[in-house]
């Protein structure tokens, strides 16, 4: 039985987390950089703990810092949020193999789908229809306009829309720095980008016994 949830993220996402916990009975325990030390978060947890440093590659994209501040508030499960470490893989079999909860999909789930590329290649050999990767030295006019996506993470970060071939360089380099500081990889890749298309995605959660639900969709073009 969970007992107390470290929140391996900040912001709204920590504090969406930490009010659920709060209705559960769960005490909750946040970690922080030095540049979120009066964020709102920190002081809406039972336990704060500092992770020296400001930038998130010091910080929140520390898994091991991290796991070390769990065990030492103890904690007894880890919830990633999204972003930052949570479709790592590593991370989840690290949090595992400290004797932790690990609220989240299977890292081998992760390790098959967090990987967009990855993904992308077993959804092709599933025979799910897909845009295709475009090589960037390949890329002419006529493929225009592209999209610059960051393979891990997600929300946005470490994406771009190329109109013109002379940015491309530019922008994959931009991307690619954007995904290093958002989720610890730089690995970035180009597609055809579709001016009318609309982001729909299905939610869909499981638990441990084999139990799926449909939440529902949602549209995230707005986003």
């Amino acid at each position: 039985m969970i007992t107390c949830v470290l929140v391996a993220n900040r912001g709204e996402i920590a504090r969406r987390v930490f009010r659920t916990c709060r209705e559960l009975g769960i005490s909750t325990v946040a970690v922080f950089s030095d540049a979120d030390a009066s964020a709102p978060f920190v002081a809406e947890a039972d336990v704060a703990v500092r992770l020296p440093g400001s930038a998130p590659s010091e910080t929140y994209l520390r898994g091991d810092l991290v796991i070390a501040a769990a065990l030492r508030a103890g904690a007894d499960a880890v919830h990633p949020g999204y972003g930052f470490l949570s479709e790592s893989a590593q991370f989840a079999r690290d949090v595992e193999a400290a004797g932790l909860t690990w609220i989240g999909p299977t890292p081998d789930a992760i390790e098959a789908m967090g990987d967009k590329i990855r993904a992308k290649e077993l959804m092709a050999d599933a025979g799910v229809p897909q845009l295709g990767r475009l090589e960037p030295a390949a890329t002419t006019a006529a493929d225009l306009p592209v999209l610059v996506k960051a393979s891990a993470g997600g929300g946005g970060r470490g994406m771009r829309i190329v109109r013109r071939l002379d940015d491309l360089e530019a922008t994959i380099q931009q991307a690619s720095a954007e995904a290093a500081s958002a989720f610890g990889d730089p690995t970035v890749f180009v597609e055809r980008y579709l001016e009318d298309a609309r982001h729909v995605e299905v939610q869909v959660r499981a638990d441990t016994h084999g139990t799926v639900w449909i939440v529902g969709d949602r549209d995230c073009s707005i986003q």
